[in-house]
C-alpha cells in the first residue's frame, strides 16, 4: 500500500459492474501515462460520488484483493471541466440529448456529446421507458443543479398513467376523493386513492385502523409526491 496520492481521470465507468478505469501520468519525466481501474461502490453497498467520465480525482495505491494487480482507492473527486460546461448551457437551454442505458433497477441517460452519465429519475406513477427507446435519441434535462453529486436527468416526455391524470384535475378542482388505510404507524396513516394507483400518508389524524375509508382532499401533488389531509 503506498501513501503517495497520484492525479487523474476517470476514462471508463462501468455502471453495472460499479468500477471505473481511471488515466493517470506515472512517471512524470518520461510523460508516459498508465491506467488503474477502482471500485465505485464500497463494500456496505454505499456510493460516495456519482463517478462520470471526464472527472478528475486523486487517488492512492495498493494490490487489490487478489494481490495480482495494483487497484486506486481513497478516491476523491475535484472536478469535471466536460460536466461545469453542460451546467452551464443549462442555465441558458437546459435541454439536452442522450441515450438511456438500463442499470440495475434504474435508468442512466449519457448526453451524447460529452458521453457523461446521469441518472434517470421516473416518477411511480410514470411509465417505464420502452426497450427500444434505448437506442433512439432522447430529450433530457437536467436537475438538482446546486449539488452536483446528487444531479440526475428527467425526460422532457412523460407517459403518467391515468390515475396520476386524475390526481392533477382533483387536486386543480379541490374534489374529495375516497382513500383506503393501508397502514398505521406511530408517525402516520398509509393510503391509497384512485383504486390503490396513488400512495400518500396522513399526518396528525388517530383512530384510524387499516381498511377504514376517508374522504380526503389533494392539497400538493408533483410527479413524486401526492399530499392529502382529511376532509
Amino acid at each position: 500500500m503506498s501513501e503517495e496520492i497520484y492525479k487523474g481521470h476517470i476514462t471508463f465507468v462501468n455502471y453495472d459492474k460499479h468500477f471505473a478505469t481511471i488515466d493517470y501520468l506515472r512517471d512524470g519525466k518520461t510523460g508516459k501515462t498508465k491506467s488503474v481501474n477502482c471500485k465505485t461502490i464500497s463494500p456496505d453497498g454505499k456510493k460516495s460520488h456519482h463517478f462520470r467520465v471526464g472527472d478528475n480525482i486523486q487517488f492512492q495505491l495498493k494490490l487489490s484483493d487478489r494481490g495480482d494487480k495494483q487497484t486506486a482507492y481513497n478516491i476523491k473527486f475535484l472536478y469535471n471541466t466536460q460536466l461545469e460546461v453542460l451546467l452551464n448551457k443549462a442555465v441558458e437551454e437546459n435541454r439536452f440529448a442522450g441515450y438511456l442505458k438500463k442499470v440495475d433497477d434504474g435508468w442512466l441517460i449519457k448526453e451524447m456529446k460529452s458521453y457523461i452519465f446521469f441518472p434517470l429519475r421516473i416518477s411511480k406513477w410514470e411509465l417505464q421507458p420502452a426497450e427500444q427507446a434505448v437506442n433512439e435519441v432522447i430529450n433530457f434535462s437536467i436537475q438538482n443543479q446546486g449539488k452536483r453529486n446528487q444531479l440526475y436527468a428527467e425526460l422532457f416526455s412523460h407517459s403518467y398513467i391515468p390515475e396520476y391524470k386524475q390526481a392533477v384535475e382533483l387536486n386543480k378542482q379541490q374534489k374529495p376523493v375516497e382513500a383506503t388505510v393501508t397502514r398505521v404507524s406511530q408517525y402516520a396513516v398509509y393510503v391509497t386513492i384512485l383504486g390503490g394507483k396513488i400512495q400518500s400518508k396522513l399526518e396528525g389524524v388517530e383512530g384510524l385502523k387499516e381498511g377504514d375509508k376517508l374522504e380526503v382532499k389533494i392539497t400538493y401533488i408533483t410527479p413524486h409526491r401526492v399530499v392529502v389531509e382529511k376532509v
